[in-house]
């Protein structure tokens, strides 16, 4: 097993591109917004996002109650 130094670690860079517009990548149509459905669990929200033109699904997120952190 290999032990991992901090330092090699790369962080990869985040870059704000307001020039260009995403796809779908099941649709191919410009996402110039994207739809949300929360949904609610006995510890936390999720939230779910999808395309408005297809309505497939393009991510989940997670976010914790207040008294989690």
């Amino acid at each position: 097993m290999r032990i991992i130094n901090l330092e090699e670690i790369i962080m990869i860079q985040l870059v704000e591109k307001n020039d260009v517009i995403p796809i779908c990548p099941n649709c191919n149509e410009a996402l110039t917004s994207i739809a949300f459905r929360e949904l609610r669990a006995f510890l936390g929200r999720r939230y779910i996002y999808f395309c408005p033109d297809c309505h497939k699904v393009l991510g989940v997120s997670h976010r914790k109650g207040f008294w989690m952190g």
